[in-house]
């Protein structure tokens, strides 16, 4: 049994799409699974609880990384010596680094190479040098515009990892508990309002008008929202929605999405949850990243949102548009319908992307 560290340094939703290709490393290269692997997953602190859900990943060591957290910490010396002491301790010997497009591999790499760490592989828009051992060149070896969770496994392809006989590629979690006792037996939707940046935000009272829409249609809501929330899903609950504000921690949300008929969210962390419990998600989706890569993977799926408006593609934290017309445009009766259809079993299903992939070595 090998120790392969897989990296994914950024966020909760990126660290759950992350999940194909860490089932595919934890599997090995052996087809049938002899080989498998002892699988050490690399993230930041926004990722941790994401990634001790993940099935594959036997251990999980939080690092927080000054090229890619928001706010940076300082690049020092005992910084560094933290995670490469902690590499060498483990005895790793391989790495995958998992990154998006507009991320670099590298400074990782150096820091893996420092570390005694024999063979890296990553995909690099800039020259690798001795850091990479399989380069994959974004745009050659592989498009720019697949679902992010195709890119990973890309990646994890690129190093000799498959996924087993039988797995179906999607998001899965490790296991997802029973919150009967906190939501109840009868039906229900859920509506996430929050959003990690306010780019990404659906006003609250459109959430609210939302809630009393779907309760006025005969449905039960539930509204979901982290400590710092409350506030905000009290507004959207209204007086008789179910107001989980800052009373789950995110392995019970994944339970409570994983009962819902479906979830209603933005492009954040929680529509990636939902899709890993195999939940219909009507996603209000701001364009300022591109839909192909971030969408909610692999479930009956509703986009919601202008996805040509002027933001499109700008990655802005803060709506650079007057008037947030992206989000702001869809209305509550829109989001409603949305919900309808999902229910129905009459919406769309994100597809899997097949692309054959090349893996170039140095």
């Amino acid at each position: 049994m090998g120790r392969v560290l897989v990296a994914r340094l950024d966020s909760m939703g990126d660290v759950l799409l992350a999940g194909p290709a860490v089932r595919a490393v934890a599997h090995g290269r052996v087809p049938d699974g002899s080989g498998a692997n002892h699988v050490v997953m690399l993230c930041g602190r926004q990722g941790e609880a994401a990634a001790a859900l993940l099935p594959g990943a036997a251990e999980v060591y939080s690092w927080d990384s000054p090229w890619i957290m928001n706010p940076a910490p300082k690049m020092t010396g005992p910084h560094a010596d933290r995670l490469i002491d902690f590499v060498r301790n483990s005895r790793i010997t391989e790495a995958v680094i998992l990154t998006s497009f507009h991320q670099s591999p590298l400074p990782l790499a150096l820091l893996l190479r420092l570390a005694g760490v024999e063979r890296i592989t990553g995909a690099s828009t800039d020259h690798a040098g001795s850091l990479l051992d399989v380069r994959l060149k974004p745009g050659e070896d592989f498009p720019e515009d697949q679902p992010e969770a195709e890119r990973a496994l890309g990646i994890a392809e690129a190093a000799g990892f498959r996924l087993p006989a039988g797995d179906d590629g999607k998001l899965h979690l490790a296991s997802v508990p029973d919150v009967r006792d906190l939501v109840g037996a009868e039906p229900y939707v859920v509506v996430h309002p929050g959003a990690a940046v306010p780019a990404r935000a659906w006003p609250p009272l459109h959430h609210a008008a939302a809630v009393e829409l779907l309760q006025g249609a005969g449905r039960r809501v539930v509204v979901t929202g982290g400590p710092n929330e409350a506030s905000l899903t009290a507004t959207v609950a209204g007086p008789s929605a179910l107001d989980l504000g800052g009373r789950t921690d995110l392995s019970t949300l994944a339970g409570v999405m994983a009962g819902a008929d479906a979830v209603v969210t933005g492009n954040t962390g929680p529509a990636h949850l939902a899709a890993a419990v195999g939940t219909p998600v009507a996603c209000l989706f701001s364009p300022v990243v591109p839909a192909i890569r971030w969408a909610p993977y692999g479930v009956p799926l509703e986009l919601l949102g202008d996805q040509n408006a002027a933001c499109r593609m700008t990655r802005a934290r803060v709506c650079p548009v007057p008037g947030h017309p992206c989000l702001d445009s869809v209305s509550p009766e829109e989001v409603v319908a949305a919900v309808e259809r999902l229910i129905g079993g009459v919406s769309s299903f994100s597809t899997h992307v097949s692309t054959r992939r090349k893996a170039r070595n140095r």
